[in-house]
């Protein structure tokens, strides 16, 4: 959760504060610091649309496909996942920073690597040519209705399966490993054979709402 603090004579208009509660049932050990080398990483759908979805209203901006927010409530997607099993090391939601910056944070608890493949991360063309028109990069961008799994590699695919019969995980994708190599240090496996570091983000790309 956050707690905001605003200007003197500028907390005017709407604010919503909700709070969720939930049991996390016996045997489950969900951690950041869970990531262990041979972990399959799985993203569960199309990264990006949330913060570009935010930028065109606020900016103004006009596409030619109508980009909408992500939000989504995610509890029924990660309860069908635990059905298929209990052993998921690592959940994480996107938010702000985008799948870098959870990468980022997730390889340094748990002093692993990360290796993505560039080409299997799921971007909208709409997100894609809108990013490529901001100077924006989509990794970078945030969600509000996607999550990160890790788990160890004999469960990947049932996992998988599990997500994409789900109405939220249906473009769920395999988009990594972890490895043992560079601790702390998420990488990139680009569309042509080079490999690039996907450092934290610097910054904001886009002005915070939350």
């Amino acid at each position: 959760g956050d707690t905001k603090v605003v200007d003197k004579g500028h907390g005017d208009g709407v604010y919503i504060n909700t709070s969720g509660f939930g049991l996390i049932p016996d045997g489950v050990d969900i951690n950041p610091a869970n990531a262990r080398p041979g972990d399959v990483v799985i993203v569960s759908g199309e990264i990006g649309t949330h913060g570009i979805a935010i930028m065109s209203v606020r900016e103004g901006l006009e596409f030619e496909t109508v980009i909408e927010t992500d939000s989504a409530p995610l509890n029924g997607l990660v309860a069908e996942m635990l059905n298929v099993s209990q052993n998921i090391h690592v959940l994480r939601d996107p938010t702000r920073g985008g799948v870098a910056s959870s990468l980022n944070e997730i390889a340094k608890a748990s002093q692993v690597g990360i290796v993505l493949q560039e080409r299997k991360l799921p971007v909208a063309q709409a997100v894609h040519s809108a990013c490529e028109l901001l100077g924006m990069d989509p990794i970078y961008v945030a969600n509000e209705g996607k999550l990160i799994a890790i788990v160890p590699p004999d469960i990947a695919e049932p996992m998988l399966a599990c997500m994409q019969q789900h109405p939220l995980g249906r473009r769920a994708v395999i988009i990594g490993q972890v490895t043992d190599q560079h601790p702390g240090i998420v990488v990139s496996k680009t569309g042509i054979g080079g490999t690039r570091v996907v450092d934290m983000q610097i910054g904001e790309q886009l002005p915070r709402i939350c």
